[in-house]
């Protein structure tokens, strides 16, 4: 099973909203094809996220087939989070890490988070400086288009 954050008062659950594809807990043992086709993520991937410590222990079946759970999926949702802050992958490892190691890390599990949180903001910051300009020259076209179209017509 994954180890989730918790305190005595307080759970984080990865903040990942319901799922509609989601199993009942007890219920929720699911192939490695069907983690790909929530996912979008390769067996690959998944693979991969185990062996390099990014996907907590994940059961097996009697087989030996990988059984992922809800918290898996849960977790998975946050890794493909961190992913989009452009967290590089040994930040993640070193958060999961953290998870893993327990309560007495949410310090340095913040100050990781933060120190994301803030090239985000700053890579945010960049995007809508480079929307404004895209809008300035959308706008040029549109207005020099508009003339044009009334040169056209006014030769008519």
């Amino acid at each position: 099973m994954t180890v989730m954050e918790t305190t005595p008062t307080r759970t984080d659950s990865c903040g990942a909203p319901p799922h509609p594809h989601r199993r009942p807990e007890g219920q929720d043992s699911y192939t490695i094809s069907e983690v790909v086709a929530f996912t979008g993520l390769t067996a690959h991937t998944l693979r991969w996220y185990e062996r390099i410590g990014l996907m907590p222990h994940v059961d097996r079946s009697h087989t030996g087939q990988r059984r992922y759970s809800n918290r898996d999926l849960d977790w998975l949702d946050l890794v493909g989070k961190l992913r989009l802050t452009g967290m590089p992958v040994a930040d993640m490892v070193r958060y999961a890490e953290l998870v893993r190691e327990g309560d007495h890390t949410y310090g340095e599990r913040f100050e990781l988070l933060e120190a994301t949180r803030r090239d985000v903001l700053a890579r945010i910051a960049e995007l809508q400086d480079t929307l404004a300009v895209l809008d300035r020259k959308i706008s040029f076209y549109a207005d020099a288009e508009r003339v044009r179209a009334y040169e056209g017509e006014k030769v008519r």
